[in-house]
């Protein structure tokens, strides 16, 4: 038996859910669609990894931007993809969904000849399953002779290997063949194939789960008790019957004379806002607590405690919690009926479920628009000449950074709209601004509804925003720019995407060692919690004990400060850096001017050409990086 390193295997299917995003109509009367991640072990592999399990996925997708696009999301997660294989000839999966009402939720499943039916005995690696704790298989992986005898060989290989096997038993009749494709949300259809196909691999099984219809087709009954008892009859597994809003029962041994004289662990009553994928929320948690030697009834207080949670959400695996968000709700009994609209856990569920770290941003900002229009106006040049310039400090950033995905940039999409173009999906940190150039109070670039601007931006765009901000500005301002804050904010939770709030106090006003602490301070207090804070350089020890204080007492989850430069000389920009470098929340800075003013004015004049203009901004980027590190490796107390 080799190494378990893992901890669950899951195997097959895996699509991409397009997710109505207007609740309460018709599929037909749907207009635009979230597009997520799908497939019920899919979904469990995003599940358990968020839960904290180590989590792999054994599918096919197609060779083309859908399948690109599972791999990538499930690499953001965690999970291994190294057994997930490309096909060349076929499509990957998609499934269509709504939501009608609390009941209803019709979905179409496009799956002819798709992808990941044709995984094959071939694509199972018997070292790789024996390599994890457990391997989850699920019924429709049992429904075509290929991906049957490719969920078998995996079975035996579990078997072999001393790796526990799961089974969801995960029963879609359309997925049969028993029901058109219209009817794609029926649960049950009686079928005694069927029926006999899953039992004969019921006493491989070490854990058996399933809602009560599909322990009806495991079972060959429509009495939930008789079924259980059948199952029984065929395999020592442990037997989970999810019961929706009532929980769960548990059987481990012999079954008793009545249904809820097995372990029952109640489930808490919230309202259900969708319930597509609560059965992959529920095994995701059974599994963390199964897999993590939890007695069974606090694997099922924890499977209830998942289910709940995705039931209340949009999307099925986005809506999977972390751990440090499940523990939050599962302690909090006054979380309420709408779990959904709670903000601490809305916010938790955001800042624990990031896809990505960055323990660093060394970022060239040249999202400067009114700066760029007066050098090109001094020299009298055309305003087309500033994306022209643009795209050389761009070049000259990727340069520096290499290709290694490493790179930060700030680019405004009014003159870099096509190096945005280039870079997303590089790798590279990229922020945008929103607001209106030199505005006081805020307002914003594109119009007043911030939320229609940030829809059609790509989802890895960190949403910039400068606000020129004192925490003693007369009462009024302060309500006007908090107030388009909140709506920035919320904005950035409803597109999914991160929040870099630049601070600066006004010149005009004393800016003192409590000053920009102050200032977070209050902002954090209007509910509005940046992913990411952009301030000057504190000047003075004092000063940055303000400023951790506020990001420690409001929001330990915070991404970090980056330092802007105003503009600084390099010497100055270098005690900044020494001073900040090793205060425990600040990750880099993020600088323009002050790479790229001198070269942009003899660009402009056409004292250089672009050759030398990438030159002396790669020269002045990497200066400004190597003062950084050097500082960082310095130590605090050098």
């Amino acid at each position: 038996m080799s190494e378990q390193r893992l901890d669950v295997i899951c195997l097959g299917r895996s699509s991409v859910d397009l997710y109505g995003e207007q609740v309460g109509g018709r599929l037909e009367d749907v207009q635009t669609f979230a597009k997520y991640v799908g497939g019920c072990p899919t979904n469990i592999s995003v599940g358990t990894a968020r839960l904290g399990l180590k989590s792999a996925l054994i599918t096919r997708v197609g060779d083309e931007q859908m399948g690109r696009f599972i791999v990538e999301t499930l690499n953001k997660e965690g999970v291994d993809t190294s057994q997930i294989t490309s096909d060349p000839e076929r499509l990957t999966a998609l499934v269509i969904l709504a939501i009608r009402d609390r009941q209803t939720f019709p979905h179409i499943f496009y799956r002819p000849d798709c992808a990941d039916m044709a995984l094959s005995d071939e694509h199972i690696d018997a070292a790789f399953i024996s390599s994890s704790r457990a391997l989850l298989v699920t019924g429709t992986h049992f429904s075509q002779p290929g991906v049957e005898k490719a969920s078998r060989k995996a079975i035996a290989c579990a078997k072999a290997g001393g790796t526990k096997v799961v089974l969801d038993i995960d029963y879609r009749p359309v997925l049969w063949g028993l029901t058109g494709h219209a009817a794609g949300e029926n649960r049950f259809v009686a079928d005694p194939v069927i029926t006999e196909r899953l039992r004969s691999i019921l006493a491989d099984c070490d854990l058996v789960v399933g809602t009560e219809e599909e322990i009806h087709i495991a079972g060959g009954t429509r009495n939930t008790l008789d079924a259980v008892r059948n199952i029984r009859s065929h395999s020592t597994a442990v037997i989970v019957v999810k019961r929706g809003p009532m929980g769960c029962v548990v059987y481990d041994g012999d079954i008793p004379n009545e249904l809820e004289h097995g372990l029952v662990c109640r489930g808490r009553e919230i309202e259900v806002y969708n319930t597509l994928g609560a059965g992959d929320g529920f095994m995701s948690g059974f599994l963390r607590g199964w897999l993590r030697d939890e007695s069974l009834g606090r694997c099922a207080e924890i499977a209830n405690g998942v289910g709940a949670l995705v039931v209340s959400r949009h999307g099925c695996a986005p809506a999977m919690p972390s751990w440090i968000e499940l523990e939050a709700f599962l302690a909090n009994a006054d979380i309420g009926y709408r779990p959904r609209e709670n903000a601490l856990l809305n916010r938790l569920h955001r800042v624990t479920s990031r896809s990505r770290e960055w323990p660093e941003v060394l970022a060239l900002a040249f999202d400067h628009r009114k700066q760029f229009e007066d050098l090109a106006c001094d020299a009298k040049a055309e305003a087309e000449r500033i994306s022209e310039f643009k795209e050389l400090v761009a070049e000259a950033a990727t340069r520096v950074n290499g290709d290694t995905g490493a790179g930060a940039m700030i680019i405004d999409g009014r003159y870099g709209s096509d190096i945005l173009s280039k870079l997303t999906g590089s790798g590279h940190w990229l922020a945008r601004p929103v607001e209106s150039p030199g505005s006081n109070p805020l307002e914003f670039d594109e119009g007043p509804d911030i939320g229609l601007t940030l829809r059609t931006w790509p989802r890895e765009h960190v949403a910039k925003c400068l606000v020129f901000y004192h925490p003693d500005d007369h009462k009024e301002l302060r309500e006007r720019q908090t107030e388009r804050l909140r709506q920035l904010y919320a904005a950035c939770v409803q597109t999914e995407r991160e929040l870099l709030l630049e601070v600066i106090p006004p010149r005009d006003k004393a800016r003192g060692a409590m000053t920009i602490g102050r200032a977070l301070a209050q902002i954090y207090d209007q509910g509005i919690y940046p992913d990411w804070w952009k301030l000057p350089p504190a000047e003075s020890a004092e000063e940055w004990s303000s400023i951790g204080a506020a990001i420690d007492n409001y929001d330990p989850h915070c991404r970090g400060v980056i330092l802007l430069g105003l503009n600084a000389p390099v010497g100055e920009l270098s005690q900044g850096f020494d001073a900040a470098a090793n205060q425990p929340w600040c990750k880099g800075f993020a600088v323009g001017r002050s790479i790229f003013q001198q070269p942009a004015e003899a660009w402009f004049s056409g004292e250089i050409d672009d050759e030398a203009a990438i030159n002396l901004i790669s020269k002045n980027y990497h200066k400004l990086i190597n003062l950084w590190r050097d500082a960082r490796s310095k130590g605090p107390n050098s």
